[in-house]
């Protein structure tokens, strides 16, 4: 298998290994593949983790305990492509455990980590032909916190 080119690297206070756990618990094809310790050189307690190298779904992450410093915000979340409304209930569910939700399909988990979670057919939906169908389905999921799929077909007159 060939490395991955570019991974998302994620920087939390202190709770890299347990983030890492409560996502690879969520989502299909996913592990933990490595976890990296703090030496005698610090900058943190040695034995304490460093790093946890992770997969989502195939995909590589790094997670860093990288102290108070910085913060996660809206400015960077990660967009998940659900296959069903059952797949959108189901990671909802799971990522706002803890978290909060927000609008438009939008939510942050229990570590402040921004995710979208996004219906497959919510494109689709969106990019109507008709301007004025697309509009409706604008309206419509402006209105939401987690994608109503059904809600947006019949903003789509479907």
């Amino acid at each position: 298998m060939q490395k991955q080119k570019i991974t998302t690297c994620l920087w939390f206070d202190d709770r890299a290994e347990e983030a890492a756990r409560y996502y690879t618990s969520l989502f299909p094809d996913s592990r933990i593949t490595d976890v990296q310790y703090y030496g005698e050189a610090g900058p943190r307690e040695p034995g304490s983790v460093m790093t946890v190298t992770f997969e989502l779904a195939g995909r590589e992450f790094i997670a860093l305990n990288g102290g108070p410093e910085f913060a996660f915000s809206e400015a960077v979340s990660l967009s998940v492509d659900c296959a069903d409304q059952a797949e959108v209930d189901e990671l909802w569910a799971g990522l706002t455990d803890g978290g909060e939700e927000s609008r438009c399909g939008w939510l942050k988990d229990r570590y402040g980590l921004s995710w979208q979670i996004v219906p497959r057919e919510l494109p689709e939906l969106l990019n109507h032909p008709d301007p004025a169908v697309s509009q409706q389905v604008v309206k419509a999921m402006l209105g939401m916190g987690k994608i109503d799929v059904r809600a947006l077909r019949e903003a789509a007159g479907k």
